[in-house]
């Protein structure tokens, strides 16, 4: 997805976070993220495999990210898909990709994110 300012102010929110900068980082650690988020899945080339957590999925193989880009789709719900960590992150938790892209810039120790 992308923005149309590198910062990107959420209206709810006083603030603003660098988006990119989260998903660069995110991605440079999106291996362990998925092992946190997706403990079931498994890496398959340049992509991570796994059951998706939001619905009633019985064995891994229609969910998958993309390792090298963080693109990411249940090919069993159209609805089901993103372009980065960010997104992913954020449909996860079932929480906006405001509020995502804080908390991985926490998690992953970032300075200048929200306050």
């Amino acid at each position: 997805m992308a923005y149309p300012s590198r910062l990107h102010p959420d209206s709810d929110r006083a603030g603003a976070i660098d988006f990119p900068a989260v998903n660069r980082a995110a991605l440079g650690a999106l291996p362990a993220l998925l092992g946190r988020w997706l403990p079931d899945g498994k890496k398959q080339g340049h992509e991570w495999v796994a059951r998706n957590p939001k619905r009633g999925d019985r064995k891994p193989g229609s969910f998958s990210v993309n390792l090298n880009t963080g693109r990411w789709a249940d090919f069993a719900e159209a609805e089901a898909r993103g372009g980065d960590v960010i997104s992913l992150a954020a449909y996860l938790a079932g929480v906006t990709q405001y509020e995502a892209a804080c908390e991985l810039a926490k998690m992953l120790g970032l300075k200048g994110g929200a306050e």
